[in-house]
């Protein structure tokens, strides 16, 4: 039987992290740092995240992934417009989501919290969690964020740095390939119970033209969601975080974050990608650290946890990146499906 929890608002609290952060990349220090920090805390190497030595991934049956399905839900997000916090399309997005995913999933679990942005304006997030299988102990944790940004702050019209954006590939694609895998694989499931995790606040972080600095403004849902769990001592064996996976020219790399925490799981993925046919796209290079949802997850709660993120060569993650041009015309149905079929086959071959 499927159903949906409310859980009440909780103030956030604040998070102090060794390092200040911002949403491009981290300084040499920081990536020397968590290296260090991966190695003591791990010793190198997580039990369940080595490499499966001599998996053949391309014989591993997954469900059929349908890239029309995706760009659907692609679609479906921004026809509620800007899904910025405390908007209408905010609201109606959230509704969306947790009914579209209580269609497939056990259990759908909606966590309210409230957070200051970098200005101190309040305002309301929401967290949703829709899970396979909750009864298991061994879980698999998927997650992307589902907010748009505030801010076109990277826009070449300085005119539109204070606009809103639609978010197609920063945010939408991300949710939208996760929703799919939800519906397949709710038909044929794997060993493992999965938790589909769509974070809130994402992407409301210090924009370029603010005239103050503040840490730890980016990633305001899945730093509450570390701190206080959906369910009490929650645990994943790993997890995997999917950011603008949905563009035409898909480009992802072993960003620093990733080695550091989730070493075996990070190689694991690149390896089935190759497998796959999918190298073009799962660049086996090893690239600066990102902040993203996925550095809390491993700090905070210390999940193992790898990012697949978009990385564009000389650029910022993609040319419409932060831009109001973030719409619908940059997804691309077959990088969505590539990064699922990568990641189901990474969980079915367990």
């Amino acid at each position: 039987m499927r159903n949906c929890e409310e859980q009440s608002p909780v103030a956030v609290q604040a998070i102090t992290l060794l390092f200040s952060v911002m949403k491009r990349t981290f300084l040499l220090l920081l990536a020397l740092a968590l290296s260090c920090l991966a190695m003591v805390a791990c010793g190198g190497k997580n039990s369940n995240t080595t490499t499966n030595a001599g998996t053949d991934y391309a014989a591993v049956e997954i469900p059929s992934f349908c890239a029309d399905s995706a760009y659907q839900y692609c679609a479906d997000q921004l026809s509620f417009g800007f899904r910025n916090p405390d908007s209408k399309g905010h609201d109606q997005c959230a509704t969306y989501l947790a009914a579209k995913m209580r269609q497939w999933c056990d259990t759908v679990i909606v966590q309210n919290f409230s957070a200051t942005l970098w200005n101190g304006k309040e305002c309301r997030g929401k967290n949703i969690i829709a899970s396979l299988d909750p009864e298991k102990n061994n879980r698999v944790l998927l997650a992307a964020h589902w907010d748009s940004r505030l801010w076109a702050d990277h826009d070449a019209d300085e005119a539109n740095h204070k606009s809103p954006i639609l978010g197609a590939n920063d945010g939408a694609s991300g949710v939208a390939a996760l929703m799919e895998m939800a519906r397949v694989m709710s038909e044929k499931r794997p060993s493992m119970g999965v938790d589909f995790i769509f974070f809130d606040l994402e992407d409301q972080g210090l924009p370029e033209w603010a005239d103050t600095y503040k840490d730890n403004t980016w990633c305001l849902g899945s730093q509450y969601w570390a701190q206080y769990p959906h369910r009490p001592f929650y645990k994943a064996a790993y997890g995997i975080l999917f950011d603008m996976v949905g563009t035409e020219t898909a480009r992802f790399t072993k960003e620093e974050v990733s080695r550091s925490y989730a070493p075996g799981l990070t190689k694991k993925i690149w390896d089935c990608a190759s497998a796959l046919g999918h190298g073009d796209k799962f660049v086996n290079q090893n690239t600066d650290a990102i902040l993203d949802d996925h550095l809390y997850i491993n700090q905070i709660i210390g999940i193992p946890t790898a990012d697949i993120v978009q990385n564009s060569v000389g650029g910022n993650f993609f040319p419409y990146w932060h831009t109001i041009k973030d719409n619908l015309e940059c997804i691309n149905r077959q990088s969505m499906k590539a990064v699922a079929d990568v990641t189901m086959a990474v969980l079915y071959a367990q």
